[in-house]
């Protein structure tokens, strides 16, 4: 897709395009180990995954964290082995965009993790947030054990009792099965794609409303932006 495409037409370019778009698939991926882009040692750290959307603004958000070493940006939730982003996108699997998260729990808990994921999405859309739709953009927690299950459930019960949202939170709660690593052109694709339609005119206003409202928890490269 040409990145050219005057902004004029934006608003029609995202009822049809919203997170997807063309280009060349990976078609073999890997179940996550956590190898992409760093070879450090992760003694100490704990995983997380969760889906809220476009992995695009979700990765965005929790790279920015404080105590967050890594964060990659892949397919969970269906049975189809080896899933490429054109079958997830166009719903052809059970997938949903997810993304998983390698976090220091001496610096930021899982509970702060789910405090930022239900702040950063709308929880109460079934299969939908804002122009993207469909299962694949569904509100999911994917948790790695029972604490993570605990916390999570007491939390969305916290926040229906304190009528945090008008509508009923529709999050699914399931247990992590297998997480697939997305294409390469995915990763980080907020930084590197800075004049992408979406990014532009999705996803950056939503990025620069939760540096103001986390600054106390940014990275420091984050606030000298």
């Amino acid at each position: 897709m040409d990145r050219r495409i005057t902004y004029m037409f934006l608003p029609l370019l995202l009822l049809i395009w919203a997170c997807t778009e063309s280009g060349t698939e990976r078609t073999q991926l890997e179940e996550s180990s956590f190898s992409y882009g760093s070879t450090a040692d992760t003694t100490g750290l704990k995983k997380a995954t969760f889906a809220g959307g476009c992995f695009w603004c979700t990765e965005a958000y929790f790279e920015r964290l404080k105590g967050v070493d890594r964060v990659v940006s892949g397919y969970t939730g269906g049975k189809e082995e080896n899933p490429t982003y054109q079958q997830v996108s166009y719903g052809r699997t059970g997938h949903a965009e997810a993304v998983q998260i390698l976090y220091n729990p001496a610096e930021i808990s899982y509970r702060e993790l789910l405090e930022v994921f239900f702040a950063t999405h709308d929880p109460t859309t079934l299969n939908r947030q804002g122009p993207d739709v469909g299962k694949q953009y569904r509100s999911a927690i994917y948790y790695h054990d029972s604490e993570q299950q605990k916390l999570a459930r007491a939390y969305i019960r916290q926040l229906e009792e304190a009528g945090t949202f008008r509508r009923k939170i529709v999050t699914q709660l399931e247990p992590l099965n297998k997480f697939w690593i997305a294409e390469d052109y995915h990763q980080d694709y907020y930084r590197r794609n800075p004049d992408d339609p979406y990014v532009v005119s999705v996803a950056r206003p939503k990025v620069k409303k939760f540096e103001d409202a986390y600054r106390n928890k940014l990275k420091n490269s984050y606030l000298k932006q």
